[in-house]
């Protein structure tokens, strides 16, 4: 900064944003009147102990720099109202930051967090105060624990190699070896585990490392597709995923569906994840062709890994070059990329582009032959494992401080006798004063937990707070009967009571048929189908619950305010869904039931997914916009509803080729003087959808508005109008948009832009 930029004493707001400065601007302390100061996107390594000296600053915004750590004295900031640090290199935060009470927006992510540990941090600064508070009052624990997921297709030898690795270590173990370690199932005692394959995904204990204390969680994911609306749920940060690939059956025309779609999937939910490649079935390959197909997958990994990088630079340079036209010349041509987009939202874009660019999957190479026929190679890959699990700079939560009081928590709610599915939160409370803690300080220690995954604990959630879900293994039994798609194993379930008649049995037969097929079950033969984990209706109502806050089903009949008065309560799984809805089909294409055009103006909002859809989405999307509509009628691909009596309709559509992206619209209609009420009808769903995508944040996808226009011409390839324009304000002056794809006709403004900029934008995240 230039010199006497110091005495600027009147100045409130600074952005130096988006520069090159490598060191703190030593001027900016001179200006006590500062209220908002902006330095994202520098180089900055270090901040000065005079940061104090700025008691005014309500705004500090320091993302994506190189800082490792902050000074004590930050925490003298108590005005700071913002503090933004994601994107740096900071491990430890100071003592006291609690202090930060008034801190309402606070954004910490893509930090080696260590003390507190990251999941805590993310939870917000009340949770490090209280974190940091537990830390004094109590001792610090460290208990290396690492969660460890297994991935890949059906046949992929996942199971073979999970239980290969675990035997090796029995037989160690067994041998007295000096780093002995022991495998055993996360849950309850008689819990049943297939003797042959994996059945649904499963997690287990493995201490690999008995010596250093070392502990693996593994998880083994199911190689089924029926399984891909609940499985996200268990990718998440701070893990090492292993995909597995059969070499044996291997060729390299399948490379994307053996490997290429799980990098995709892996890639969108958790950014920078870091993936060991093990190809399975070596010993039923010639030397040769291992090598071959071995070299082959690498190959191609870089291939897609080139082209994913490149497309987003592609993206980035478009951005800039609209960012270096004038706002004006950009809203002056319809033909434009970014067609009345705001400088605001173009840097929005780009620094989300960036986040993808700089977040790539960390894929470590080369592929490792595996086979169980031989223990060199199963030490080989034991000791792999251990040892990018002990990498600090790739792990560096393996090393996170906890309070002692919260790791005897954690065991209490483990010990052998927690047999129950859910403890209520005073049988929690009452583990809590066994681990010394009172009900104030349980809380943060409960949501440490959840946020780990060690246990589920929604405390957000009306009926879900008061109960702690502890036993996972347990709940994952029940998660995997959901996603059976075999009508023989669910009748046998059904059917294991001897006293069942035949009328009864052929009822059975009817309620699987129709759950097969319409993804239809009463609440009684869901309780049924959960034996023995359902005693009580207690507990049917609190899994039923459970269930639907996961996105999994939703009640059909559930009256908004009164109970049912003793009818059946039914509920509906949209995963299973199979028939199709022609007639939405048909409005969604401009046409009513008897094939006629529509007289009325069509509102549309469409999501494009360029490079992976995210499995499961259209399900769980399904479930959560269940309280928005009304008279709803569902397939396989579209959901036709109402708001109100506005209708609505949701519809997916697969990628019909390698270049076409797979998508998912949003739309309504009205006549244009009541347009409004299309834009009200649609835009609560749109928010919906939005909020679930943010569990992607590593996932490309584009948002537009379809011309109106051509929609009512029946185009197959209507023009799009950019959906930023949704989280903008409407044009003053402006009342029609030219279609580009027909330049004698205008569309009018209130189907592009919504009646209030109230729609959560894409970019905002």
């Amino acid at each position: 900064l230039p010199a006497g930029f110091g005495s600027l004493q009147r100045l409130k707001m600074l952005n130096l944003s988006s520069n090159l400065l490598g060191e703190f601007p030593a001027a900016v302390l001179a200006l006590p009147g500062l209220e908002e100061l902006y330095l994202s996107r520098n180089q900055l390594t270090l901040l000065p102990p005079g940061l104090c000296q700025l008691r005014q600053l309500r705004t500090l915004w320091l993302d994506n720099n190189r800082i490792r750590y902050l000074p004590d004295s930050i925490v003298l900031l108590h005005s700071l109202e913002e503090l933004v640090l994601q994107g740096n290199q900071i491990a430890i935060l100071p003592e006291g930051f609690g202090q930060l009470s008034r801190v309402t927006l606070w954004k910490i992510k893509d930090n080696p967090l260590i003390q507190p540990p990251y999941e805590v941090c993310m939870k917000g600064i009340p949770y490090i105060a209280a974190y940091q508070q537990e830390l004094a009052n109590s001792q610090p624990a460290l208990k290396p624990r690492l969660k460890l997921v297994l991935m890949g297709l059906k046949d992929a030898g996942k199971t073979l190699l999970r239980r290969c690795l675990m035997e090796e270590d029995r037989q160690r173990e067994d041998a007295g070896g000096p780093e002995s370690g022991s495998a055993q199932p996360r849950g309850y005692p008689g819990q049943q585990r297939d003797a042959g394959g994996s059945k649904g995904i499963e997690v287990m204990d493995w201490t690999a490392d008995a010596e250093r204390g070392l502990t693996f969680i593994v998880y083994e994911l199911a190689g089924d597709p029926s399984y891909d609306v609940i499985q996200s749920f268990f990718l998440s940060p701070g893990a090492l995923y292993v995909l597995v690939v059969n070499l044996s059956a291997y060729v390299p025309q399948h490379f994307y569906r053996s490997v290429g779609y799980f990098l995709h999937w892996l890639g969108s939910k958790v950014p920078h994840a870091v993936v060991c490649m093990v190809g399975t079935h070596a010993d039923l390959c010639a030397e040769r062709e291992l090598e071959e197909k071995c070299l082959d997958i690498h190959h191609q990994i870089a291939l897609q890994e080139k082209r994913d990088a490149e497309g987003l630079q592609s993206l980035v340079q478009q951005v800039d070059e609209a960012l270096g036209q004038d706002f004006d010349l950009r809203c002056s041509s319809p033909h434009a990329t970014f067609y009345g987009v705001s400088d605001k939202n173009l840097r929005r874009k780009k620094a989300q582009f960036q986040y993808l660019l700089n977040h790539r999957p960390q894929i470590l190479s080369p592929v490792l032959p595996f086979s169980c026929r031989d223990r060199c190679q199963v030490r080989r890959l034991r000791d792999k494992l251990l040892s990018v699990a002990e990498h600090r700079d790739i792990f560096p939560n393996l090393h996170r401080v906890l309070p002692k009081s919260w790791q005897v928590l954690e065991e209490l709610h483990f010990q052998p006798q927690a047999q129950q599915l859910w403890l209520s939160w005073w049988d929690s409370a009452r583990l809590g004063l066994q681990a010394g803690l009172t009900e104030d300080r349980l809380q943060s220690a409960l949501s440490y937990l959840h946020e780990s995954g060690k246990l589920l604990y929604f405390e957000e959630h009306l009926t879900l707070r008061e109960y702690v879900f502890h036993n996972l293994p347990r709940l994952i039994d029940i998660l995997n009967v959901f996603c059976q798609r075999d009508a023989t194993v669910l009748l046998q379930k059904l059917l294991s009571d001897t006293h069942i008649d035949e009328l009864r049995a052929t009822q059975l037969h009817h309620y699987v048929e129709g759950f097969l097929l319409h993804g239809l079950l009463p609440a009684h033969i869901i309780r049924l189908l959960l034996k023995p984990h359902i005693q009580s209706r207690e507990d049917l109502q609190l899994i039923l619950e459970l269930l639907e806050k996961m996105g999994l089903c939703y009640c059909v009949n559930k009256p908004k305010c009164k109970p049912l008065n003793g009818a059946a309560a039914w509920y509906k799984f949209p995963c299973y869904v199979k028939n199709e809805v022609p007639h939405a089909e048909a409005w969604i294409n401009g046409a009513n039931l008897s094939g006629q055009s529509f007289v009325v103006e069509q509102l549309q909002i469409e999501y494009s997914f360029p490079f992976i859809f995210p499995p499961g989405l259209f399900a769980r999307y399904s479930v959560q916009i269940n309280s928005h509509v009304v008279q709803r009628s569902d397939g396989r691909y579209q959901i036709y509803a109402y708001r109100g009596k506005v209708p609505v309709v949701v519809s997916y559509r697969p990628a019909r080729g390698a270049l076409q992206p797979d998508t998912l619209s949003i739309a309504s209609h009205a006549s244009l003087p009541n347009i409004w009420t299309a834009w009200q009808a649609i835009t609560p769903l749109v928010e919906e959808l939005n909020v679930l995508l943010q569990e992607w944040p590593g996932l490309y996808y584009t948002v537009h508005v379809l011309c109106s226009k051509c929609l009512k011409r029946g185009s197959p390839n209507p023009h799009t109008f950019p959906g930023e324009l949704l989280s903008q304000p409407r044009p003053e002056g402006l009342t029609e948009i030219i279609c580009p794809k027909n330049g004698s006709e205008r569309v009018n403004v209130a189907l592009v832009y919504p009646p209030t900029p109230t729609v959560i934008s894409p970019c905002s995240k």
